[in-house]
């Protein structure tokens, strides 16, 4: 892996380049104006809608347990050593662009999720299949059916090589060898066992782990950052100053390295952001697909306070840790950063509570990954195909361990790329088809409050 690292980079500085970045950000502020800020004047909507939707049409699992399975996957190293890295490479300034991206990026995400509920399907089995491959066959027409087969693959490549496996194996085993001193060997086989007798009972299996240890650990992380960044709160305006002015300014970390440009800054934050939130990458809409709504945007406003939840608030409180305690101009990377972090409030018990916020994350990730990969291998191959896939992936998960961080980081950025220029071309073609759908269900949302206002008055 080491030897062609070179060719590596080179690869991923033209993917995440200006064209892929322009897609992302262009199609974000595109969805954003004809949805007429959506993203702001819906999200309160949005947020009641996670526990309070009825659940009532057509599918395999609630809309929560879907938020639940996407968030597994989104919610992952990304959050804390995608958010380390980015700082690192970019300086602080990464992280306003990692903050720019995700508020066009919940546009994104919930087109995504529109889209995945009227493009549905279901396979051989029975059971809801869903995602671009099926909204870009279906929705643009059988003649893109190549660019739907060449999404899917894409996502099995993510799925072996990027977000689904080899980065949240690595940070596993690399911070509990660093702060509770168990073997990497040992860390690998549990992790493989735990993943094997999971994956194997399908979406249900994993829906259910998801939904108990998201909403857990999400809390647990949150809180534990609240803490720390309170106890500097005397330095969050300077710190904030710092963030503004090094993203246009291309301020560099004093200790990592020299000379980070504005690109580079921009580049980071917004690559790194689309690797923990995902929206654009198309992936969330697999699991949204599976819930049971009758409302398409129903399940998408579900859908978008993914990216909310998981980079305007988890990774921001990471990236606000890393400045105020001034660890992001040292010699740490990745991972040890973030550790360097919290130990310095927290000393090793700091270190400790990050471990085990990173294995949940990192765990979950790895099973809602397994999940897309899976639908995508459906898709392509039918259901005879899921158990050979399942194989390569725990082998993959095994093999993980020992694979240097910085090529494994380049691999993924590629390959999430590859997954999302189809996804973006897919939610420009049919952002007719979302802002209908919006129209209807907000119609419907006016109806319904109007009717409960009339039985609330004659009460």
């Amino acid at each position: 892996m080491e030897s062609i690292l070179p060719v590596l980079n080179a690869i991923d500085s033209f993917m995440w380049g200006p064209p892929l970045i322009t897609l992302l950000v262009g199609t974000g502020i595109f969805l954003t104006v004809r949805l007429g800020l959506l993203q702001v004047v819906r999200l309160p909507l949005a947020l009641k809608l996670i526990f309070k939707a009825k659940n009532k049409g057509e599918g395999d699992v609630s809309s929560f347990k879907a938020l639940c399975v996407a968030l597994a996957a989104t919610v992952g190293t990304g959050n804390i050593v995608g958010v380390a890295t980015a700082v690192k490479v970019g300086g602080p300034g990464a992280l306003f662009w990692m903050w720019v991206g995700p508020f066009v990026g919940v546009a994104r995400k919930y087109g995504e999720g529109l889209r995945a509920m009227t493009y549905r399907s279901t396979d051989d089995k029975g059971e809801i299949a869903g995602g671009p491959m099926f909204y870009i066959e279906n929705g643009m027409g059988r003649k893109f059916r190549p660019l739907a087969i060449f999404f899917a693959f894409a996502c099995i490549l993510v799925a072996f090589f990027g977000i689904g496996t080899f980065p949240q194996v690595n940070a596993i085993v690399d911070s509990m060898e660093i702060s509770f001193g168990l073997p990497k060997y040992a860390t690998d086989i549990g992790i493989t066992l735990l993943i094997a007798a999971i994956t194997i009972g399908g979406l249900q299996s994993i829906s259910r782990v998801a939904s108990k240890i998201v909403p857990f650990m999400a809390v647990f992380y949150i809180i534990i950052c609240a803490i720390l960044i309170i106890s500097h709160a005397s330095a969050i305006p300077d710190a904030l100053n710092l963030i503004i002015t090094s993203a246009f300014t291309g301020e560099a970390a004093v200790g990592g390295f020299a000379g980070s440009t504005i690109m580079i800054a921009m580049q980071n934050g917004i690559a790194r952001g689309v690797f923990s939130n995902e929206s654009g990458l198309g992936s969330a809409p697999i699991a949204a697909a599976a819930a049971k709504t009758k409302w398409p945007a129903e399940q998408g406003l579900v859908s978008m306070t993914g990216t909310f939840i998981d980079t305007i608030i988890i990774c921001s409180m990471t990236g606000l840790s890393l400045v105020l305690t001034g660890v992001w101009s040292g010699d740490y990377a990745g991972a040890s950063m973030t550790s360097a972090a919290f130990a310095g409030d927290y000393g090793l018990l700091g270190s400790q509570f990050l471990t085990i916020a990173l294995a949940l994350f990192a765990f979950t990730t790895i099973l809602g990954w397994n999940y897309y990969g899976e639908r995508a291998c459906i898709y392509l191959f039918g259901t005879k195909g899921v158990m050979p896939y399942r194989l390569i992936f725990i082998a993959l998960v095994a093999s993980g361990a020992f694979l240097k961080l910085e090529a494994i980081w380049v691999l993924a950025d590629i390959v999430n790329g590859l997954m999302a220029i189809p996804n973006l071309i897919a939610l420009i073609a049919l952002s007719g088809v979302i802002v209908k759908e919006t129209n209807l269900y907000l119609a419907h949302r006016h109806e319904e409050d109007e009717e409960d206002n009339m039985e609330h008055e004659l009460n």
